[in-house]
């Protein structure tokens, strides 16, 4: 009983570290690629703004 208790945490252990590498994983290879493509739209939209701005003021 005591090997099958050891060897149930340990398997428990060691499935919650693989499902949060692959979280993090996933995190790392599909989500800050996109979050970081969504933040250089969003400065250039703003720097065209900024850009259209002072085109019209002169």
């Amino acid at each position: 009983m005591k090997h099958f208790v050891k060897g149930f945490l340990f398997g428990t252990v060691a499935t919650i570290g693989a499902v949060a590498g692959a979280v993090l994983s996933f995190k790392k290879r599909v989500v800050e690629p996109i979050e970081d493509e969504e933040e250089r739209f969003e400065d250039n939209r703003k720097r065209a703004a900024r850009k259209s701005r002072s085109a019209h003021h002169g």
